[in-house]
């Protein structure tokens, strides 16, 4: 069993509000647009493409529905973890897998396909760890993962990329290095998804986990991928257990791109590099991003 060490949504819906800035620089929840009218303001908002879009339906463990989550996967961190999910998930083996170790305030782990069959053991070989990635902020020629900052392009360690919460070290580092690179990292906010393991940081295999708290000390750990862009009200509910007596289940997991077309729902999330969310950015220099809440998202289905 791998564990951490150590410790329908109808209509128009959105996660969280956007943020508006009061005179002296505090930030205040301020409602977001409706869906069509963001739909026409690419400055400010972007559709998730529906490859790196993943829909979860939980059932409880009496056969009723919980809710949907809808994930975005950070296409620019751990490929191994994003083809091996993908994979996972094309296959059908999560559907019908159970959250087996859900801690309140902490996170819910699923995922174990070996316990749902065991004729699965050994079918998905573990994966190498990948716990950071490696950004060129002083290049120009389309290799510097622009992270959107909070505080001084050279000083800033927390910021966006594409509404995914980064963690970094400092850009000036860049320039004290041969290959011009900085270490960054998506720490474990709420919401964030990741990936489970056993003492070795190569074992990870089926089994996730989602944050219903940011835990940082998982940080450079354990391998995040993701982050819930709707439905963390749904992650919040799932029951709670070491281990659940009668557990919510994963009845079904898809890639958005690979449900039929007129069923494929189409989600926003606010760009951090926009108009609209420069203000959040100057009003929160130096503040750790898992301070902040989640970048708003929008859903049509």
């Amino acid at each position: 069993m791998k564990n951490l060490v150590g410790s329908l949504i109808v209509g128009f819906f959105c996660l969280q509000p956007a943020l508006a800035q009061e005179e002296g620089g505090a930030t205040t929840p301020a409602a977001s647009p409706a869906f069509d009218d963001a739909l026409q303001d690419s400055e400010n908002w972007r559709e998730v493409d529906p490859e790196n879009l993943i829909k979860f339906r939980i059932l409880d463990g009496r056969g009723q529905e919980r809710g949907t989550i809808f994930v975005e996967i950070a296409t620019f961190t751990a490929p191994g973890h994003i083809e091996r999910f993908k994979e996972l998930i094309r296959s059908g083996d999560l559907n019908g897998t159970v959250f087996h170790r859900v801690i309140d305030d902490f996170m819910a782990q699923g995922g174990d396909v070996e316990a749902k069959d065991p004729s699965l053991t050994g079918k998905w070989a573990d994966i190498p760890g990948e716990f950071t990635f490696i950004r060129y902020p002083l290049k120009t020629d389309g290799s510097e993962l622009p992270m959107h900052k909070l505080g001084p392009d050279s000083s800033a360690t927390n910021g966006y990329i594409m509404g995914f919460p980064v963690q970094t070290q400092s850009e000036y580092l860049a320039s004290l290095t041969k290959e011009q690179s900085v270490e960054s990292w998506i720490p474990h906010c709420e919401g964030v998804v990741s990936t489970a393991r056993t003492d070795d940081p190569n074992s990870a295999s089926t089994q996730f986990f989602l944050m219903r708290e940011a835990r940082q000390h998982l940080d450079r750990e354990y391998t995040s991928w993701g982050r819930v862009l709707v439905g963390q009200d749904v992650v919040d509910s799932i029951k709670v257990g070491e281990p659940v007596s009668i557990p919510d289940m994963l009845i079904s997991a898809d890639i958005v791109a690979d449900l039929p077309e007129d069923e494929q729902p189409r989600v926003l999330v606010q760009r951090t590099d926009g108009p609209d969310y420069a203000p959040i950015l100057e009003a929160n220099a130096g503040v750790n991003v898992c301070d902040l809440p989640a970048v708003p998202a929008l859903v049509s289905e």
